[in-house]
Parts: structure tokens; sequence; C-alpha cells
């Protein structure tokens, strides 16, 4: 999002990254291919660059977009389509160069975002941090048009309180957010999305409208990567693999772990969740492999095992945050969570500063040093 806002120092080398390095500095091999079944009888994994056997198999493969389900009428050419045109940029890859092109390209006019209609989603405050840096984008720019939110959680999303303030100080006349609609249709040829807009939660009519859009960034509901299913592991309806306990390891098969968006605890789907989680499930691998007992209720609760920052500014750069204390959910027995957004020291009683800013840079920088020296 840094990087679609054209904050200074974020390039597209600043997210290029070498995952070779690392596995030489380390003495792990890394393969580039991709998977195509899993025995777990057997203990194989078939990719196509050949198979795979192990001892101890661990799952992060991450989310897919579920068009389908949110738009079963759509045709797979309509899809792709959308997909092209508005592309959802929540996985790596080309998609953010698409939006980024798309942004540098633009003329005066409206950038529609569409956060994903329902369901867990990768990075909750993702759409609300785009939101922040698309405005500031064209403010440095001088491109004339609104930033317009197409949402159905009426402002009750991640770090809610903080990006509406951050939005009413800094981009009052940008960004227009709505809370309550529904996305009716996307007409990519006529760069118009219709939509439904409801007065509250207990209006089921709505009224239809439309907007014209320079760009759109749609991000359909998300589901589990079909790797998940591809494992045979007990999952939810939305197939996300079921866990033991609060261990990071399947419930119905103790020789697999699942880490990242797919998991079923009750756990913000983050980056800093993923790397905690990381930690936690390397730790009884080792245990497991060492004939020795783990206890995943270890070191529970957790303070501030997940902490997230969002850049809500360019020039200067500043930033809000949350962090999450995890426990165990009697209930479930699960991980659950509790988050709270603070108001820094620095920032003259907003829950944005330039103090927090740096801290996001320090955050990033240091992700980069676990995973890639």
């Amino acid at each position: 999002n840094a990087y679609l806002g054209g904050i200074e120092g974020v390039t597209l080398e600043t997210l290029t990254h070498d995952f070779y390095a690392p596995a030489q500095a380390h003495g792990y091999e890394f393969i580039q291919t991709e998977v195509t079944a899993i025995d777990k009888a057997n203990k194989i994994v078939t990719t196509t660059s050949g198979t795979i056997s192990y001892d101890i198999l661990v799952l992060s493969p991450g989310i897919v977009y579920d068009y389908e389900s949110q738009f079963p009428a759509w045709s797979k050419e309509k899809i792709a389509q959308v997909s092209r045109a508005c592309p959802a940029a929540l996985m790596p890859g080309s998609e953010h160069l698409a939006l980024k092109r798309q942004l540098e390209n633009m003329d005066d006019g409206n950038v529609v975002i569409i956060p994903p209609a329902s369901g867990k989603y990768r990075c909750p405050p993702a759409p609300y941090e785009r939101t922040s840096m698309v405005a500031q984008y064209m403010k440095s720019e001088d491109i004339q048009g609104k930033v317009i939110v197409l949402d159905t959680r009426g402002g009750a999303f991640a770090k809610g309180a903080a990006f509406k303030e951050s939005w009413q100080d800094l981009f009052p006349n940008t960004i227009e957010y709505k809370g309550n609609t529904k996305i009716v249709d996307i007409d990519t040829q006529k760069k118009m999305v219709t939509y439904k807009e409801y007065k509250d939660v207990e209006d089921e009519t709505g009224v239809e409208k439309t907007v014209k859009y320079e760009v759109c960034n749609f991000i359909p509901i998300n589901k589990a990567s079909p790797v998940i299913a591809m494992a045979g592991i007990k999952t939810n309806a939305s197939g996300f693999a079921m866990m033991e306990g609060t261990s990071f390891r399947s419930v119905s098969d103790k020789n697999i772990y699942v880490l990242g968006d797919c998991v079923t605890h009750g756990v913000p789907p983050s980056g800093q969740t993923a790397i905690w989680g990381a930690k936690r499930a390397a730790s009884e691998i080792v245990a497991q492999l060492g004939g020795k007992a783990f206890d995943s209720k270890s070191n529970l609760p957790a303070q501030s095992a997940n902490v997230c920052y969002s850049m809500v500014n360019g020039n200067p750069n500043e930033a809000i945050m949350v962090t999450h204390d995890f426990d165990i959910n009697p209930t479930t027995g699960n991980l659950k969570s509790k988050g709270n957004v603070p108001k820094p020291n620095d920032g003259n009683g907003k829950f944005r500063s330039k103090g927090v800013g740096k801290l996001t840079t320090e955050w990033f920088n240091g992700v980069k040093r676990d995973l890639f020296l």
C-alpha cells in the first residue's frame, strides 16, 4: 500500500526478495514449483518438479479469491475480465503492479475501493490503509477526484476509529466512505460500478446507485487455498484448517501443520501473526521430531503477539497501529485475541504519529532481515 501511495523510499525493489540467498545461508533447499497432490497416508507431496516425501508437512499456501460465491451468475470470462480490469492486489505478484500502473496513468476522476464483502480475509486493515495511500497519491499528484469506499461493515472495521479520524483530518474532501452497500455489478467497459446503498442494517430494500471510476480496486471474498483441501485435513465450511487446541497442528493429522491465512484460530490473519505462529510451530515440530512432549499452551497469554501498522499519511509519513494479545478461547480451546488501538505519546491526542510511521518502516525492515538474510 505504501508503494501504491508513492511513499518516499518504497519502490518495487523494496518489495522484491531473493528466496535463494537465505536458503543458501541457512542450509535448506528452496524449490520453486507447483504442488499438484498431497498423499498424507504415504506422506508424499507431488509437484510439477517431482515427488517429495516428508516426516512433517507445513502448509502456508495463503488465500484465493472467491468470485464464484460472491457472484454466482458471473461467467468465467466475466470474472477474468473484472479481475484484470479491477485488480484486487491482495496477493503478491502482478496485481500490485497493475494497480500501480492504473493509478499512474489515471486522469482526473474517482478511485473506487471495494473491500471483501464478508468472511475472513487477508490483513483486515489492508483496504482501509489502501484508501489512505491512494488519497495520499492523488493529493501529491494533484489528481482531482474522490476515493470512494463501498463497504459492508458500517464503519466497524479494523482500526476503524483511527482510520476515520485520519481521513477526516487529512483527506476530508477526497475520501468518501459508504459503509452499508452491496455490489450489484461491475461494468469494465463503461467503468461503472452498480451497487445498492442501505440506510442501516435494518434497511432490507436499499437504493440502487451507480458510480463512475477511473480506477477500481475490487477485493472479492477470500477463501483458503485449495492446497488445504488437497491435503485432506479437516476444515471449516470456508476451507480453513481446523486446529488442534492452541497448536498450529491440524486437528486431524499430527504430522501436518498449517500457518498464516488458512488457520481457524481466532487471531488476525496478519504478517506478524504468521511469524509468531511459525516460531511456535517450529518449536513444536522440533519437540515432535525429538520424541519430546510440547505444551502448546506455554507462554499464554501472549502480550502483543500481533503488532500491525498502517500508513495513513505521507510527507510527513504517519501511521496508526494495533496490538493483539493472544490467549486460550475457553469455548473452542483454540487461540483467541483481543485488540487495542493506542494513541501514541507523540500523536498530540491523535491515533496517528510520525513516530508510529518510523516504527512501521523499522518493523518491515526487521521482517526482511528475519526472512531474507
